[in-house]
């Protein structure tokens, strides 16, 4: 009995703490300067290890220096001008080469799939995911990765498991419950806290620290917010500031679970990827709800997928076709403190929650822009591109032309019918008038 008493006491302590310390001041959106603290000593734990890194691991730092400037040296130039070097009107075996080059460029340094794996860090930043053994350099240094590794399983990972739990489950009942209200002011207004109150919490559970930007563009009601996509988090991260209407996939397990709670508290629109008469659906929806200019203004991350914190690649059309008013936001994350991006291929919901509580922290900076509109004689595609240019010149992001969709599916057999089209048309000789332009 005397150590089941114990074990109540230490829990109910731990409860009082986290409560008193965390939870209720998370809740009500009150620093009480523990965070701060927090960063601060890690910010100068940080740099110490990278002092140590530079002076113990100079070749390592010269050699991963010298790769990130790129392995190859591409060329750029159409199909028409690198056969014409090597080639006349005929077909000649010669072609083969160019497009053995063009394989091994592509193979060799991929500029999409590349997008799909972890941000390499200029200096380790203490954490277990390094190419190089850094924490073997000095006594020291593998002290303090001891130490941190102590700090983050032991410590810190119950605490944010405690409160995402808590955050999570007062999100799944309190939007169940306000579900059963009758449409009107208070639904909504009950709604609008409980989204808050549990983002809140469930941001403080990454210990996240996030700096806005420009607060007076925050996107207003009617209106639709785009953003670039780096994890499933940024909506957390956005829901901070002020509620939106979301829009995304169906998902299954916990966050099926946490869709499903959701929207029955607010209109949110989720969808199946692969049912095209349910994106009509989607669309409909979507114009239902900006025509209402009291609703929520409608997040939506037009790339449809993660992207690894570098790179903002093409965004779907349909977010622009839709009309209104376009909110575009801008979030980058600082790789410093932990990795934010999602890799859902590599790992699942609750895998990828670990990870991140087992990071120092989540800190990134949300900046807000100026609203735009779709200007006279723009498509829906030249709009789009024209927001996704803006979010990536403001995020310091690089802007690729490339569709997200790849990382789960081929190139389409379109793309590869139009370089052959290409070539036969060399063949054939009507390329020749594109050379004799050029």
């Amino acid at each position: 009995m005397e150590g089941a008493d114990l074990a109540g006491k230490i829990l109910s302590t731990w409860l009082t703490l986290v409560l008193g310390l965390i939870l209720l001041p998370s809740a009500f959106g009150v620093s009480l300067g523990i965070s701060e603290i927090y960063m601060k000593i890690l910010v100068k734990t940080l740099e110490w290890a990278t002092l140590r890194i530079e002076k113990g691991a100079e070749k390592e730092s010269v050699l991963k220096n010298s790769a990130s400037v790129g392995i190859i040296q591409r060329d750029e130039s159409p199909m028409e001008k690198g056969l014409s070097g090597l080639r006349g009107r005929d077909f000649e075996l010669s072609d083969v080469f160019y497009f053995s080059k063009k394989g091994l460029e592509a193979i060799v340094e991929d500029e999409v799939t590349q997008r799909f794996s972890s941000e390499e860090l200029v200096s380790w930043n203490l954490l277990t995911r390094t190419n190089i053994n850094f924490q073997y350099i000095s006594p020291r240094l593998t002290m303090v990765w001891v130490l941190g590794v102590i700090v983050r399983y032991c410590v810190l990972l119950p605490l944010r498991v405690t409160l995402a739990f808590i955050g999570i489950s007062l999100l799944v009942i309190g939007t169940t419950l306000v579900g059963q209200l009758p449409d009107g002011r208070l639904k909504n207004w009950l709604s609008e806290m409980v989204h808050l109150t549990c983002c809140r919490i469930c941001v403080r559970s990454l210990s996240g620290t996030i700096h806005y930007h420009n607060k007076q563009y925050r996107p207003q009601k009617g209106g639709i917010c785009v953003a670039n996509h780096t994890s499933p988090i940024d909506v957390l991260i956005l829901t901070t500031d002020g509620c939106y209407a979301m829009v995304g996939q169906v998902h299954g397990g916990l966050m099926g679970i946490i869709q499903r709670a959701m929207v029955k508290a607010c209109p949110h629109v989720w969808f199946e990827r692969s049912e095209m008469k349910d994106r009509h659906l989607v669309t409909k929806r979507l114009k239902e709800h900006i025509a209402d200019k009291k609703k929520l203004p409608i997040l939506i991350f037009p790339e449809g997928t993660c992207i690894n914190n570098t790179s903002v690649m093409m965004f779907k059309k349909g977010s622009f076709e839709i009309g209104g008013t376009i909110h575009p936001v801008a979030i980058k994350y600082n790789p410093q403190f932990g990795d934010a991006f999602w890799n859902s291929s590599k790992y699942n919901m609750v895998s990828y929650l670990l990870r991140m509580m087992t990071s120092w922290a989540i800190v990134c900076d949300v900046w807000y822009m100026p609203p735009m509109t779709k200007e006279e004689g723009e498509d829906a595609v030249q709009f789009a591109n024209r927001v996704k240019s803006a979010i990536a010149v403001q995020g310091g992001l690089t802007e690729l032309p490339w569709d997200g969709g790849l990382k789960r599916a081929k190139v389409k057999d379109t793309f590869k019918e139009e370089q052959q089209k290409n070539y036969s048309k060399m063949i054939v000789g009507n390329g020749s008038p594109n050379l004799e332009s050029d």
